[in-house]
Formats: C-alpha cells, sequence, structure tokens
C-alpha cells in the first residue's frame, strides 16, 4: 500500500535554519552596502578637499551626496531583483502545507528583504550620520586618518530630504515605470526567439498569413499575479508615511507616479500578458497587516525624525527656556561648544591656520562643558534638558497621533452610511422575501393537509353507504325469496 508520508517538524527544521540564516545573511549584505557607500563618502571628500581646483573644493558636499545617493539607487535595484528570487527559493524550502501559506510567507519575506533594501540608507542619514562623529581632539576614525563623516552645518535633515527624493523617484521611474512595460516585452521577444528556434516552420498553404488570435495570446507573457504590484504600492506608501516629516512632497510624487501607473498597468495587462486566472478572495490578506503596521511605525519613524534629526526641539527649548527676551536671537552661539587648540593631539592639528594671530580657542557644534570647566568636554545640562525634552517630544507624538487615528477611526465608519443603509434594506427585503416564501410553504401543507382528512372522511362515509347498500339488498332479496315462496305457495293452493 502506498502510505501517503507526512512531513514532520524535524523535516521542516533544517529549511527554517537556512531561512533564518540567510535572511540575516542579506540583511547584513545591505548593511555592508551601506557602509561601502559611507566609506565611498569619507574617502571622496578627502580626495576632492585636496583638489587644487576651487571649484571641486567649494562643492564637496553636494558632488559627494549626489554620487552617493545615485550609487545607492543602482544597489537597490540590483539587490531587490535578487532578494525577489531569494525569497521564492526559501519559501520553497519550507515546503508551506497550502498555497495561501505559500503566498503569506513568501510576501512576508520579500518586502523583510526589500524593507531593508531600500530603507536603510535613509535609515543611515536620518538617524546615524554624525551622531557617532566624536569632538575635536577625540574624533572617531573609519581607517587611519580618515574621520566619521558629520552632517552639514544646518544639519541632515536636508540631506535626508535629498536622499528621500532620489531614491523614491529613481525608483518610482525606473522600476515601476521603465520595468513595467520593458521587461515583459524583451520576455516576450525571447519567447518568440526561442519558439522560432525549437520548432521548424511546417509549410501549410490552406493557413491564413495572419496568426490567429491564441497564437498572438500565447506569445505573451505568462501572467505570475499581483504580489509585485502590491510590493510597488506598499513600498511607495513606506516612501510617503515613513519619512514624510523630511521630504512633504512625496505624497504629490507619489499620486502623480500611481496616475502614470494606472495607464502603465492597464496597457501591460491587456497587450503585454496573458489573461489572468480569476480568483475569488473576501480581503487583501496579509498585506493589509503590513499597510497597518507599516502605519504604526511612521509615526513613531516621524516622531524621531522631528525631534532627532531636525532642530526644532533645540530651537524650542532655547526659545521658552534660555533665551533672555523669548526670541531666536544667539541660538547659533547657544549651541556651540568651546574647545581649547593646545589640547589637539599631535599631528591633527592644522598645517596653515587662515587667520592672522594664533587661535586660543575654537567652536563646535555640540552641548559640552568648556575645558576651563572642571568636568570638561563633558556633555552639558543643556544636552540632558534637550534630550529630555527630545524623548519627551517622541512620547507625546506618538500617543497624540494614535488617539486621535482611533478616534477618527471611530468616528469615520469603514462603511458609508447610505451604503450601509441600503445594505440593512437588501437584507430585510430578503428576510421579507424568505418570510413570503415560507408563509406560501406552510398555507400550501396545511392546504394538503386538509385534503388529506376530506379524502379520510369521505372515503369512511362512503364505507358505512357501501355497507348499508349491502345490509338493503340483502333485506330486499330475503323479502323478494319471502314473498315469492308466498306466491307459489297461493298458487299451489
Amino acid at each position: 500500500k502506498d502510505e501517503k508520508e507526512k512531513l514532520m517538524w524535524s523535516d521542516r527544521m533544517p529549511g527554517y535554519v537556512a531561512n533564518l540564516g540567510l535572511i540575516l545573511f542579506m540583511m547584513m549584505l545591505t548593511c555592508s552596502a551601506v557602509f561601502g557607500v559611507v566609506v565611498y563618502r569619507i574617502t571622496t571628500a578627502a580626495a576632492l578637499s585636496f583638489s587644487t581646483n576651487e571649484t571641486r573644493r567649494s562643492n564637496v558636499r553636494v558632488t559627494v551626496t549626489a554620487t552617493a545617493v545615485i550609487i545607492n539607487l543602482v544597489v537597490i535595484l540590483i539587490l531587490d531583483e535578487i532578494y525577489g528570487a531569494v525569497a521564492k527559493w526559501l519559501t520553497e524550502i519550507e515546503v508551506p502545507k497550502t498555497e495561501k501559506t505559500f503566498e503569506e510567507r513568501l510576501i512576508l519575506k520579500a518586502f523583510l528583504l526589500k524593507f531593508v533594501n531600500s530603507y536603510a540608507p535613509i535609515f543611515y542619514v536620518a538617524f546615524f550620520k554624525g551622531r557617532f562623529v566624536g569632538r575635536p581632539g577625540h574624533y572617531v576614525y573609519v581607517f587611519d586618518g580618515y574621520r566619521m563623516e558629520e552632517c552639514a552645518p544646518g544639519g541632515c535633515l536636508m540631506e535626508l530630504c535629498i536622499q528621500l527624493s532620489i531614491i523614491m523617484l529613481g525608483k518610482q521611474l525606473i522600476q515601476n515605470n521603465l520595468f513595467e512595460i520593458g521587461i515583459p516585452k524583451l520576455k516576450k521577444l525571447f519567447r518568440k526567439l526561442k519558439d522560432e528556434r525549437t520548432e521548424p516552420k511546417e509549410v501549410n498553404t490552406n493557413q491564413s498569413r495572419d496568426p490567429q488570435q491564441w497564437d498572438l495570446d500565447y506569445i505573451l507573457e505568462p501572467f505570475t499575479g499581483l504580489t509585485p504590484e502590491y510590493m510597488e504600492m506598499i513600498i511607495q506608501f513606506g516612501f510617503v508615511t515613513l519619512f514624510v516629516a523630511s521630504f512633504p512632497l512625496a505624497p504629490l510624487f507619489a499620486l502623480l507616479n500611481n496616475i502614470i501607473e494606472v495607464r502603465l498597468d492597464a496597457k501591460k495587462f491587456v497587450t503585454e500578458l496573458r489573461r489572468p486566472d480569476t480568483a475569488r478572495e473576501k480581503d487583501i490578506g496579509i498585506w493589509y497587516n503590513i499597510l497597518s503596521g507599516i502605519g504604526k511605525l511612521s509615526v513613531i519613524i516621524n516622531a524621531f525624525v522631528i525631534a532627532v534629526t531636525s532642530d526644532f526641539i533645540p530651537r524650542l527649548m532655547y526659545q521658552y527656556a534660555y533665551s533672555q527676551n523669548g526670541t531666536m536671537h544667539g541660538f547659533i552661539n547657544h549651541t556651540l561648544s568651546y574647545f581649547n587648540v593646545s589640547h589637539l593631539k599631535a599631528g591633527t592639528q592644522p598645517e596653515n591656520s587662515p587667520f592672522a594671530q594664533d587661535v586660543l580657542f575654537c567652536r563646535f557644534k555640540d552641548y559640552r562643558e568648556p575645558p576651563w570647566s572642571p568636568n570638561q568636554y563633558e556633555f552639558s545640562k543643556q544636552y540632558w534638558a534637550v534630550l529630555s525634552a527630545r524623548l519627551a517630544f517622541v512620547i507625546l507624538f506618538q500617543n497624540l497621533v494614535m488617539f486621535l487615528s482611533v478616534l477618527v477611526d471611530w468616528m469615520i465608519p469603514d462603511i458609508p452610511k447610505d451604503i450601509s443603509e441600503q445594505i440593512k434594506k437588501e437584507k430585510s427585503v430578503l428576510v421579507d422575501f424568505f418570510l413570503k416564501e415560507e408563509h406560501e410553504k406552510l398555507k400550501l401543507i396545511e392546504s394538503f393537509i386538509v385534503r388529506d382528512k376530506q379524502k379520510h372522511k369521505s372515503g369512511t362515509r362512503g364505507g358505512r353507504i357501501r355497507a348499508a347498500s349491502f345490509q338493503g339488498c340483502q333485506v330486499n332479496r330475503s323479502r323478494e325469496s319471502i314473498f315469492t315462496s308466498f306466491s307459489s305457495q297461493h298458487t299451489e293452493v
């Protein structure tokens, strides 16, 4: 007998271990790519700073930022394609029980890898760049002689805006628009050339020169599902919501892209892909949970962007806590700390000073104690006050937005009022129809019962009449025999 083998947890464990290990490896690969771009920025900035061309030296930051963002975009596009194939292979070695489970696990893995790949450079600029550079006299070095990169004097918010805009627009233009039409056309051309090589042409004079519609449909690329379409919209939704505080024009560009995307998808589904097999679904499945998670995460990320990346909290603290007249006059001086030049390590002093006289103190952007303080170069009270205000703002902002979202969700129903009333009317009409049907069935059953009773009664009466007529016939017959015998006796007499 052929018995079906059932996979146990011990059979699935190697697949799970391979999934965990490879997903962690892919995440580390993404972080390594980001770190490689950081090294590129540091080395390129150092090389351009020593250039003899004055124009190059003056545009170091713009050149490094633009080229680094383009490199990040190319790496993201390449790794996205690799991660899609890796996620499919990892899901296959798990051997899920049902097709729905397979699809959900594939979506979860692909989203996790593409989420890290798409947003890792942006997270670095928003929360890590310029945070671990050290201070004068005690800088943090990546390599020998190469310091960690710092933000611009105005902060990293503008650079975050540039990074987000180039990656978002480039990803939408190249991956979501050009690839939408280009890749299916190339695949269709490749399939056509392959079929022409493998299948020799048969000469048939009766066949018409114009190809039939089914031949044209067969040349088209097979439909692979809506997962890539959903993934594009989910990643775009993350760009729009996670860092909208740094790039307020992101929703507008997303709207323009979606208008173009609708027409491109219509052309792709009609002219480039085979007709998909329809399947009924009650909802969008695991995509709803992913959207809900991104929505909640976006509140926290935007709170940290406003509190940590921008100067909103330091400015607010200075205006209401440290300013003498309640204005922003003197804010820049308040954010700068003192450093004694004589405390520089040997070999790190500036070789050529642009100043005529010797400089004793320099200023740098940070909240630290001055060199004449007992705790020199330690974090000052202003630093801890600003940090506390930032954390308080994050907590307040998060809870306020969550409360407002719950309130709006409660006030605005999922189904509009007119539609819900129409649904209630349809349900009441349907219930009335069923009640009427049941009432008619009940009447019909009652009529059958009454007829059966009447037939039973009429059958009983007919039996009695037949019995009475039978008895009457017997009486008549006895009377006739008596009369005959009497007449015969009378004749004989």
